[in-house]
């Protein structure tokens, strides 16, 4: 069954709207462009400039996918896009800009289950505007075992005096983000995130691991500090996951990241299509500051200096990730000067 239908005055046609795209529900791609039409408001300006990786399904979430980078030639010409030159492809990637909500319903009419956008605005590539942290639990762990190191995540940024905001990835996990809107470089984001893995590692070595080897992951918490990269992406926020199961990777509260360590309850952080849209409806776009809010990332090597034993750890990380920066040992405690100040240990 096709329909013609207009969307803020573009003309599309919605085909195959009684295909079921998750066998195991019944979902249907007329019930997926529902649900990113319903979604739209909250979703649209987390999309809006940023160039756009798309996991399609055609024949459902059970059959095979191809990632999309390029836009096709097929598209309509309202839908915008943005020439980013690939290094790996040694050519030019037209990625498509979801600025719209035509342009959301054309993609999902496309089967584009799964939204994947940049960290950085298509206009200036290298500079990402927030930081991401993903959480992946290996079996036996689950996501309770992530909300208490997101807990502890958390506690590192207050310590910098950092705002962090947490989602579910939609599948197994949990994602930390910390927005910046403010100029760096993937090489510090990177840097820094990868420092932070490294100590929580340090602290946690019977829940965290920071290396992304799957053998070492059985029963931990994988901090996946790989994602910030000019190069990857990771699934956008109010995005569908091609699971069993219709789930979003959906916003929440630092308390309910709480109330569900306490509770020791993975279902209370498992949020369907037509749940998220009600969360959004109730309690408004949850991630709405990771858009504006301006921080910066701290120097770790200047913050050592000052700090506790944890904060040198993480500097001394952050050293021995950057290139062609030469080693140099932590200090014992005792050469340490004392702190300034007063600070909460990490």
């Amino acid at each position: 069954m096709d329909s013609m239908v207009e969307v803020q005055g573009k003309q599309l046609k919605l085909s195959n709207l009684e295909k079921v795209l998750y066998p195991a529900t019944g979902f249907t791609k007329q019930q997926v462009i529902d649900y990113y039409v319903r979604i739209a408001p909250a979703m649209l300006p987390h999309l809006a400039g940023r160039a756009l990786t798309r996991k399609r399904y055609p024949n459902g979430v059970d059959a095979e996918f191809f990632y999309e980078k390029n836009a096709p030639q097929h598209r309509p010409d309202w839908v915008k896009t943005a020439p980013i030159w690939s290094e790996g492809n040694h050519r030019t990637v037209h990625y498509i800009l979801a600025n719209d909500l035509p342009t959301l319903v054309w993609l999902a009419n496309l089967a584009a289950i799964e939204l994947h956008p940049s960290l950085a605005l298509a206009k200036d590539i290298t500079c990402p505007t927030m930081m991401v942290f993903d959480l992946d639990p290996g079996s036996p762990a689950n996501i309770v075992q992530c909300c208490q190191v997101a807990i502890w995540l958390r506690e590192i940024f207050e310590h910098f005096e950092l705002q962090s905001f947490p989602k579910t990835s939609g599948s197994k996990g949990l994602q930390i983000y910390v927005p910046l809107n403010t100029p760096t470089k993937y090489d510090s984001t990177k840097t820094f995130a990868h420092a932070l893995a490294q100590l929580l590692e340090h602290e946690h070595r019977d829940m965290v691991v920071s290396d992304m080897k799957k053998q070492l992951r059985a029963g931990k918490v994988f901090v996946d500090w790989s994602q910030n990269d000019e190069h990857k992406t990771t699934i956008g926020v109010y995005s569908l996951r091609a699971r069993e199961h219709p789930t979003v990777s959906t916003p929440v509260s630092w308390e309910e990241v709480g109330r569900t360590l306490k509770k020791e309850d993975a279902n209370l952080l498992v949020f369907e299509a037509k749940q998220t849209v009600a969360r959004v409806d109730k309690m408004g776009d949850l991630f709405a500051p990771v858009l504006e809010l301006k921080q910066r990332l701290p120097d770790l090597q200047r913050v050592a200096a000052v700090e506790e034993e944890p904060i040198s750890i993480a500097a001394q990380a952050a050293e021995e990730t950057e290139p062609k920066t030469r080693k140099r040992p932590v200090k014992d405690a005792g050469e340490r000067k004392p702190a300034r100040k007063a600070r909460r240990k990490v």
